[in-house]
């Protein structure tokens, strides 16, 4: 269907009627309390007709009136329609019947009259309220007068039969609508069933070929109304429709049993038990790109099969078609769309969004967008299916905010994430539908990079069957850019050429669509890795048990391969030592070497410290800590400080650290298999921390420890840094240089002003330093040299700041 037929919701923002706001706020006191004050109403003009010396049956008569008229009016422009039919004949018989009847009691039915033959015309349906009511009263009215009239002439005639024959003259007008109501609603049904009914005989061709004619121009299956019913099609075509869908094969399963127990509620209704309407609201969660909507539109299709739903029409719907601008526009918002939808589906897509607490305050629009659904759902549940789709964690925490929307929508359809095979099988599909064809290679290649997208966990946050049909595309403009810039000018390429797709095209669209995604850089080689780790200056323990580490991975696989019982390798680690000793650099190193094992699908490292994790209030900490894990998965989470999530000093304990304890320990257990978390720290403070919780030091017993960096070893780190920038000392330098590390580290401050990065800072404050002589001193005339070359004296100053600071 194209996209301007589609019955799709628009954010636009909508004109809003003084009236409908009105109706909003009427719609937010429950109805014991609307009458409750129309009662006080009706006192307060009873006691103030009667202090004034007026009629207080008439004064309560009108009130009655015009509280009946203003409830109208808040419900529907019909109930006020049918509210003026009944004050207009009152207006017009009572003065009419005072003539034959003036001053007799019995005239005191007609005001009842009204109220009852509403009532009645309510229950019949295929008419409008308010003409079957004025029909009926017209009827009695022109019955009753002349009963009355006649009464005048003849005194064989009671006078207050003109009364028993208006109610009896209604009564008859109103049978009369009901029998007529009765016989077109038998007379649409065997139409319905004539056309193409849910269990019409026939071939399908031939019951195709009905539809087709009674259809008019297009497909209309999902067409929003076009003035005239869309005929159905049988039930076993729309299951084919579903079947012939690539995987979901628990959806499908769900789906046959929704539809064989509304089979089974008409068999019972055929054999004369009584039974509801077997309607449902439904949740879809699932994954991006698994078909939900296009499975919304088959149980669109079978419940209007099933004569269920007078129209398969789907109203498709996000947050913004919902939520007005203000408070009390989001209910007349909400309400207009449903009214669109009445009928058919009403579709709301990542439906968890109307409950967004994000900035920690409630959000009353969504809130309000919610309430006024569910109303929605259980008044029009006849009429009505409401589908709320979205991601599953999502969709729980959104279901589980409100006990309404658990109850009301109590019927769940997970959709699993496609498979690689079931991707292939797509991706084939899609190249066939374009006319495109696949060499020998591509077919193998195309299965490999699906396998790749789901190793790497990365096939829902690609888009699924949406993630094929870009794959598709991209290959076919990739096949489109080779053909024409690789053939000879003047030669036209081979019709085969021009459609056929082969692997580097593939694999070309794959590098497009994935580049985006962190993690899918070339993946690294082991020996470049432990060829990094020897390339740091120092740690010689530490690179001893990294060393080792990584070979207890490599034999761990080596053994997983060969079918032998192997142990899980080890996973989280536990990095202690001074600042400034290179623990997160290991850390990066310790990345790689798992991704080269493919124990990782990347090597990004995700750095983190308390404030990362905690949040500001309790129950916070937790969706914090969850979603810093979920942005580290398939990679490190190098949590720095971590003895600082178990801070004593707080009375009473520090729950909010212990929150994100207790989420950690939780989740490096769940994602093992494709997380590697290093908890990093001072010794001492390490220690405490990891004896403060069990699970601490039960999943986290892999510990490495960094040792302070030497005299001679930050000398090597100075000058190391200085080469990469292509500074040098000069002699007297690199001889202050030997004693200012000698002397820190013999008086014990090197930890205190950081080692490695004490290192660093001295050779930058230095180079400052340098700059400002050289360029006071020298100006345009300084040489490359003077440029490069650090001083005696520009160190000295520069040591002597740092130890001031």
């Amino acid at each position: 269907m194209p996209r301007e037929d589609r019955p799709r919701a628009t954010g636009q923002p909508v004109a809003v009627s003084p009236v409908r706001r009105l109706r909003s706020l009427y719609d937010r006191y429950p109805p014991r309390s609307r009458l409750f004050a129309g009662l006080v109403a009706v006192t307060v003009a009873a006691v103030a007709a009667f202090i004034a010396g007026l009629p207080v049956l008439l004064a309560v008569t009108v009130t009655v009136l015009v509280l009946a008229l203003f409830a109208a009016l808040m419900r529907s422009a019909e109930a006020v329609a049918t509210a003026l039919v009944c004050v207009g004949w009152l207006v017009v018989a009572y003065p009419l019947f005072q003539i034959p009847l003036a001053g007799e009691p019995v005239v005191l039915v007609l005001p009842l009259l009204p109220p009852l033959v509403t009532l009645a015309a309510g229950r019949i349906r295929g008419f409008p309220v308010w003409h079957t009511t004025l029909l009926a009263l017209l009827v009695g009215l022109i019955t009753g007068m002349a009963v009355a009239l006649a009464s005048m002439l003849t005194d064989a005639v009671p006078p207050a039969l003109g009364i028993a024959c208006t109610v009896a003259g209604a009564g008859a007008a109103l049978l009369w609508r009901a029998v007529a109501a009765r016989r077109l609603r038998r007379e649409l049904r065997g139409v319905g069933a004539d056309v193409a009914g849910p269990h019409a005989g026939g071939p399908p061709a031939a019951r195709r070929r009905e539809r087709q004619a009674a259809g008019a121009a297009g497909d209309r299956r999902h067409d929003v109304r076009d003035g005239e019913p869309v005929p159905p099609i049988p039930v076993d075509e729309a299951l084919a429709e579903l079947e012939g869908m690539i995987g979901l094969d628990p959806v499908k399963q769900q789906v046959r049993a929704i539809a064989a127990s509304i089979e089974a509620a008409r068999l019972r209704a055929d054999a004369g038990y009584a039974v509801d309407k077997p309607l449902r609201h439904l949740v879809f969660s699932g994954p991006p790109g698994t078909g939900k909507t296009s499975v919304a539109r088959t149980l669109a299709t079978i419940f209007h099969s099933f004569g269920l739903l007078p129209s398969p029409h789907v109203v498709e719907a996000q947050r913004a078609d919902l939520v007005g601008e203000y408070l009390g526009a989001t209910a007349i918002k909400t309400n207009e769309l449903v009214d669109r939808a009445l009928g058919g589906v009403l579709f709301i897509d990542e439906a968890y969004s109307l409950v967004n607490d994000g900035d920690g305050q409630p959000d009353r629009f969504g809130n309000e967008a919610v309430q006024t659904l569910l109303k929605r759902a259980e008044d029009d549940r006849d009429r009505l299916v409401i589908i709320l789709a979205g991601y599953e964690a999502e969709m729980d925490r959104f279901l589980a905010s409100n006990p309404g929307l658990a109850s009301r929508f109590a019927t769940r359809i997970t959709f699993p994430s496609y498979r690689p095979d079931e991707l292939q099988r797509i991706a084939e599909h899609l190249f066939g539908q374009r006319g495109d064809l696949l060499d020998a290679e591509a077919p193998p290649v195309l299965r490999a990079r699906f396998e790749e997208a789901a190793r790497r966990n990365v096939v829902d946050e690609l888009g699924n069957g949406r993630f094929v049909r870009s794959l598709v595309e991209k290959a076919a403009e990739a096949r489109d850019v080779r053909v024409v810039t690789t053939g000879e000018a003047g030669h036209q390429p081979a019709a085969e050429d021009l459609v056929t797709v082969r692997a580097g095209d593939i694999a070309t669209a794959y590098h497009q669509l994935t580049e985006r995604l962190p993690g899918f850089a070339k993946t690294p080689d082991l020996a470049e890795a432990l060829a990094e780790l020897d390339g740091m200056i120092g740690l010689e323990p530490v690179k001893r048990q990294v060393r080792s580490i990584a070979a207890q991975l490599q034999v761990s696989r080596l053994r997983e391969g060969q079918g032998l019982r192997t142990q899980h390798p080890m996973r989280h680690f536990v990095f202690v030592g001074p600042p400034g000793t290179g623990k997160t650099t290991v850390a990066r190193i310790l990345g790689r070497v798992f991704a080269a094992l493919g124990l990782l699908t990347r090597a990004e490292v995700q750095e983190a410290s308390r404030v990362d994790l905690v949040g500001e209030h309790l129950g916070a900490t937790a969706v914090k800590t969850n979603k810093l894990i979920d942005r580290a998965l398939g990679g490190v989470l190098f949590v720095d400080e971590a003895y600082s999530l178990a801070n004593p000093g707080y009375s009473g304990g520090d729950a909010f650290g212990a929150e994100a304890i207790q989420t950690l320990l939780k989740r490096a257990e769940d994602d093992r298999s494709r997380l590697v978390v290093v908890l990093a720290g001072y010794p001492a403070e390490m220690d405490r921390f990891l004896a403060s919780n069990a699970g601490l030091s039960s999943r986290f017993n892999v510990r490495v420890a960094f040792p302070s960096y030497s005299a001679d070893e930050l000398t090597r780190i100075a000058e190391t840094v200085a080469a990469q920038t292509g500074d040098t000392f000069d002699e007297d330098a690199r001889a202050d240089l030997e004693q200012i590390f000698g002397y820190v580290c013999a008086a014990g401050w090197i930890d205190e002003l950081g080692n490695g990065r004490f290192a660093r800072s001295l050779f930058e404050k230095a180079c400052s330093y340098r700059d400002l002589r050289v360029a006071e001193d020298l100006g345009e005339a300084a040489t490359a040299d003077d440029l490069t070359r650090v001083t005696s004296a520009d160190l000295r100053q520069a040591y002597a700041e740092i130890t001031q600071a």
